[in-house]
């Protein structure tokens, strides 16, 4: 007989869930959300954190030490019980920083506006819940490319805290209704006041009131935005969006992610240089061979005249600071053809024009006949690093002007990515300020 026939009724069936399509917004979207902020009275400059990508071993180390509620013990948090642990340790803490109430979410959803204030340089945005797309709707336009392993670490840190723990950084041009609601932000008192052990002054106030948002909403709508900082979390979004639907979970607050939009034409960032340092080439000798394709001037004065010298010279094309803090050549005047014929023709125009693929297309594997790779070239967030990076080696510098955030906008909506270490974007939103749970979505 079959076993089939006589089998118990009622038994519920086993089925996998039916995987669903991520929604894709037609616009960008900021919407409020309930924040998980530290409880009043916390003093915040001891539990705010840098982003997790720029903290040194002994950097996270003494921000553990200023506070056992500073952030950085979620966002890098210590294997203490065997491999992989720290992300299970991470979601516990959260959970019971929520129990103990040193964590609350506030009350109402918002859209929140932040400002950084620090050596002269004020940045203000709104922060809230970004509306993931793809890159190929051309609305959150990426830069730069991303590498698993950041991406894999960020997923099971999200998968087990269930919580967007940073923004990412968005630039986006704008002059509507948001960006005057972000500069009229401070005809109210601030909702949190700090300032950070960098100097920097921190500020946010909270926008609830439906008219005002339903406004950011429509201004923001049919407008686009480029990642300054957050690929990988960025990624990681999408990437943790996608395995939630896969599983079947539908809509939820996967589909969102926590974001920080800067109007770049109003209270935007500061755009720095990523300089390179070349060990075994010296100043002269660089000069020398890049001779044949640039016009090379030793700049007599010194490093400072020669910092003059290059931003100057960068208002009519690509320019070079080669130094060693003693000897110092500007490069500038590219031989036209030379440069052309050097440039990668699968590249955009955007991007073969960027100062910085000049600098690796051209100038170190063409003229300098060097691997570009990063045990070869270096580098270095500031000029001193990497002067001093080249006088310890018997190197060069290689000194470059910041690319305009116009330029980064262009290569991105090229569908095109910028070389390695090519901007810093200025100053780096702090995290700790605002969290976004899962569980406080309404």
């Amino acid at each position: 007989m079959s076993e089939g026939r006589h089998a118990p009724r009622n038994i519920p069936r086993v089925t996998q869930p039916a995987a669903s399509t991520p929604p894709r917004p037609d616009g960008l979207v900021l919407a409020p959300f309930r924040a998980l902020r530290h409880r009043s009275g916390t003093a915040l400059t001891e539990v705010l954190a840098p982003p997790y990508d720029v903290i040194s071993a002994a950097e996270q180390a003494e921000l553990e030490d200023r506070s056992p509620s500073n952030v950085v013990r979620l966002t890098l948090p210590r294997d203490e019980a065997g491999p992989d642990s720290r992300y299970a340790a991470a979601g516990q803490l959260l959970a019971a920083w929520r129990e103990n109430g040193t964590l609350t979410p506030d009350a109402d959803p918002a859209v929140y506006v932040y400002e950084q204030h620090a050596n002269g340089h004020t940045q203000r945005g709104l922060v809230g819940a970004l509306g993931l797309t793809p890159a190929e709707d051309q609305i959150v336009l990426p830069h730069e490319n991303t590498m698993a392993g950041p991406v894999a670490d960020r997923l099971a840190l999200m998968a087990a805290t269930a919580a967007d723990l940073e923004m990412i950084f968005l630039v986006y041009d704008g002059g509507g209704p948001a960006s005057q609601a972000v500069a009229d932000a401070d005809r109210r008192p601030p909702l949190v006041e700090t300032t950070t052990h960098d100097g920097t002054r921190h500020r946010l106030w909270a926008i609830t009131d439906a008219d005002e948002l339903a406004a950011i909403a429509a201004d923001l709508h049919p407008r686009r935005a480029v990642i300054a900082d957050g690929h990988h979390r960025y990624a990681t979004f999408l990437r943790y969006q996608a395995d939630r639907h896969a599983a079947g979970d539908g809509e939820g607050p996967w589909d969102l992610g926590l974001a920080f939009l800067v109007d770049g034409s109003a209270f935007g960032p500061e755009v720095h240089a990523i300089h390179r340092a070349v060990p075994g080439l010296a100043p002269a000798r660089a000069a020398d061979l890049a001779s044949a394709g640039f016009k090379a001037t030793e700049v007599a004065e010194g490093l400072a005249a020669g910092e003059a010298a290059l931003a100057a010279a960068g208002e009519t094309g690509p320019a070079f600071l080669l130094t060693d803090g003693d000897v110092t050549w500007l490069l500038s005047e590219p031989d036209a053809d030379q440069l052309r014929s050097a440039m990668p023709v699968e590249r955009s125009e955007a991007w073969q024009a960027l100062d910085v693929a000049v600098a690796h297309a051209y100038l170190i594997r063409t003229l300098w006949q060097l691997d570009d790779t990063e045990q070869v070239v270096e580098f270095h967030h500031d000029v001193a690093a990497a002067v001093a990076a080249a006088k310890v080696s018997g190197g060069t510098a290689l000194l470059l002007n910041p690319t305009p955030v116009a330029d980064v906008a262009a290569v991105a909506a090229a569908g095109d990515r910028m070389p390695r270490k090519s901007t810093l974007f200025v100053p780096k939103p702090a995290t700790g300020l605002l969290i976004r749970a899962f569980q406080d979505a309404d």
